[in-house]
C-alpha cells in the first residue's frame, strides 16, 4: 500500500491573485490555505517554490501584466517538466480572459501535460467537463466586463462632478479615504516655484530639474527630479484647480482624442491660478519636440524667435535653403505674411541681418549709454526660496536626529549610521552653497554698477555669437538673456534692438 500512495503522489504549483477592482475576493494567505488543504487531501505536494504568489491586486485580463504568472509558465515549460498540476481557488483567478485562458490552459494541457485545477469550481473529466469551465470562464469575463463598465461610469459621473481620483501629486495629500485632496504647504511652494521659474525667468526644463536637485528637493516619490517628473507637474492641470479624467487610456497609455477627454473645476484647492498654468502650457506646446524630431540645435538659427515684423509685430520665422554651388543659408520672413494675416513682406537673408545684429550690439558696448532694464526675480520670489531652502535645512537637523535614535535604538548598524550622517552632511553642504548663492545674487547689485554689468553680458554674447565652439541654440539661449526682441523694418533697413528696454537703439543696414 506505501508503494501505491507514493506513486498516487503528484507534484502541483500554486497560483493566487487577488484582484484591482474591490471584489469580494479571499485574501492572498486565505486563498493559499485553501489551496494547500486541498493539496494535501488529494496527494498533491506543492514545493515552496512552486507557489506563485501576486504581490499586489492584479487585473486578470491580461497575462503580460502579472509577473507572477508570468514566471510560473516559464518555470512550467522547463524540463524535466517541474509540475503536474496548477491549483488556483477559481478559474477567474487564473485569467479573465477567455481568450488567453483556453491559450494558456490548451498550452499547459496539450503540450506539457500539466492541468489546471479549480479547488471551488469542480468539474467532470473529458468533454463535458470542458464545457462546463468554459462556461465558467465565460461567466467570469462578462462579470468581469460589466464590473469595468460600472465602475467607469462612477468615475466619469465623479469626474463630471469636479472629484478627484488619482493619486495626489506633489503639493497635496488625501488626509482620508476618498477626501478632497488638501495642500501641503511646503511641498506646495515648490510646485509654485517651479511655474514661477518657467514661466517668469523662462528657465528651461534641464535647467529646473538640476537645479531642483541641487537643492536636494525630492518629488512626490521621495526620489529625485527628472526631466519627466517637471514635464509632468507643468503639464498637470489638477495645480491649477482642474480635474482632467480620461486623457489616457488605460491599457495603452495613448493619449485619446481631446473630444474624449472631461475637464472641469474641481473641489480641490488650487496651488497656483489658471492663468500662470495656461502660461506653462502655451510654453510647452511652443517648445515641444515629439521623439525622433531633429534637434533644436539643426533647425534653428541663433536669431530664432527674436526678430520681430515691423508691420504686424509676429515672429520672423527662418526657413533653410539647399541650393546647387550655394553654401545653406537661412532666410527669414514674418509668419504673418506667409499666412496670408500681414500685407508686408520682410524677406531677409542672414547675410543681411546677422552682420547688423553683431554691429548693434558691439556700437552699444562702444558707447555704453543704451537704455535697459535689469530682469531678476523678484523680491518676493527670492524670499520663498530663501525660505524654502531654510526650511529644508530645518529638516535636516530632524533627519540627524532619526538617524541617532535608529542607532541607538539597534534599528540601524554602526556603519548604517555612519552612512546615513555622510549622506546629511552632503545634503546640507549642497543647501548652504544654494542659500549662499541666493544670497550673493541679491546683494549683487549692490557690489556692482548695473552699467558695468550690462557691458560686460553684453560683450559675452559678442563673444560666444562669433566663436564657432557654440551650437546655434547655446547662441540663441546667450542672445536671449540679454535681448527682448529685435524689430526689423524691411522698408527702411533698420532694425531697433530691444535690452529689456525702456528705449530702443536704432541701427542702419548698410
Amino acid at each position: 500500500m506505501a508503494k501505491e500512495t507514493t506513486r498516487s503522489l503528484r507534484i502541483g504549483a500554486a497560483y493566487v491573485r487577488v484582484s484591482t477592482d474591490g471584489q469580494m475576493d479571499l485574501s492572498p494567505e486565505s486563498q493559499l490555505d485553501s489551496i494547500l488543504t486541498y493539496a494535501k487531501t488529494n496527494n498533491i505536494v506543492i514545493p515552496k517554490e512552486n507557489i506563485f504568489m501576486e504581490s499586489e491586486g492584479r487585473s486578470g485580463k491580461r497575462a503580460e501584466n502579472r509577473p507572477q504568472f508570468q514566471k510560473m509558465i516559464a518555470t512550467a515549460k522547463t524540463k524535466p517538466k517541474p509540475f503536474d498540476c496548477i491549483l488556483v481557488w477559481k478559474f477567474s483567478r487564473f485569467a479573465r480572459n477567455q481568450d488567453e485562458s483556453t491559450f494558456y490552459k490548451g498550452m499547459l494541457r496539450k503540450k506539457l501535460g500539466i492541468d489546471v485545477v479549480s479547488i471551488s469550481e469542480p468539474v467532470l473529466d473529458g468533454m463535458y467537463g470542458r464545457l462546463i469551465e468554459m462556461i465558467i470562464e465565460w461567466q467570469d469575463e462578462f462579470y468581469s466586463y460589466n464590473l469595468a463598465q460600472d465602475v467607469t461610469r462612477g468615475m466619469k459621473s465623479k469626474a463630471v462632478a469636479g472629484g478627484y481620483q488619482c493619486r495626489p501629486p506633489l503639493g497635496y495629500r488625501i488626509p482620508y479615504h476618498k477626501a478632497t485632496p488638501e495642500i501641503v504647504p511646503e511641498e506646495a511652494e515648490v510646485v509654485r516655484m517651479i511655474f514661477d521659474k518657467y514661466v517668469n525667468s523662462k528657465m528651461s526644463i534641464y535647467a529646473l530639474t538640476k537645479y531642483l536637485n541641487s537643492l536636494g528637493l525630492k518629488t512626490s516619490q521621495g526620489k529625485q527630479f527628472e526631466k519627466r517628473s517637471v514635464e509632468y507637474i507643468l503639464q498637470n492641470p489638477a495645480y491649477a484647480g482642474i480635474v482632467r479624467w480620461n486623457r489616457t487610456c488605460n491599457a495603452t497609455n495613448q493619449i485619446r482624442d481631446r473630444s474624449e477627454w472631461i475637464i472641469t473645476d474641481g473641489h480641490h484647492p488650487a496651488i497656483i491660478s489658471k492663468e500662470l498654468f495656461e502660461k506653462a502650457s502655451e510654453r510647452y506646446a511652443a517648445e515641444y519636440r515629439p521623439k525622433n524630431a531633429k534637434p533644436v540645435e539643426v533647425t534653428k538659427h541663433w536669431l530664432s524667435g527674436l526678430l520681430k515684423c515691423s508691420s504686424c509685430g509676429r515672429t520672423l520665422s527662418s526657413c533653410i535653403r539647399h541650393r546647387k554651388n550655394v553654401a545653406t543659408h537661412h532666410t527669414f520672413q514674418c509668419y504673418g505674411y506667409l499666412k496670408g494675416k500681414c500685407q508686408a513682406n520682410h524677406y531677409v537673408t542672414e547675410k543681411d541681418i546677422v552682420p547688423a545684429v553683431i554691429r548693434a550690439l558691439e556700437d552699444a558696448v562702444e558707447s555704453g549709454t543704451i537704455d535697459y532694464e535689469v530682469r531678476r526675480p523678484a523680491p518676493s520670489e527670492s524670499t520663498k526660496e530663501l525660505e524654502t531652502i531654510t526650511n529644508l535645512l530645518q529638516k535636516l537637523k530632524q533627519k540627524e536626529r532619526r538617524a541617532k535614535d535608529a542607532y541607538m535604538d539597534g534599528i540601524d548598524t554602526l556603519e548604517e549610521y555612519k552612512h546615513n550622517k555622510v549622506l546629511i552632511a552632503e545634503e546640507r553642504s549642497s543647501l548652504e552653497a544654494s542659500l549662499e548663492q541666493l544670497r550673493s545674487s541679491r546683494n549683487d547689485e549692490e557690489t556692482y554698477s548695473r552699467d558695468s554689468r550690462m557691458m560686460k553680458n553684453i560683450r559675452s554674447v559678442i563673444d560666444i555669437i562669433n566663436s564657432d565652439d557654440f551650437t546655434m541654440y547655446q547662441k540663441n539661449v546667450a542672445l536671449r538673456s540679454i535681448v527682448n526682441k529685435i524689430v526689423f523694418n524691411r522698408e527702411t533697413m533698420h532694425i531697433d534692438v530691444y535690452y529689456y528696454l525702456i528705449e530702443s537703439q536704432e541701427t542702419r543696414i548698410k
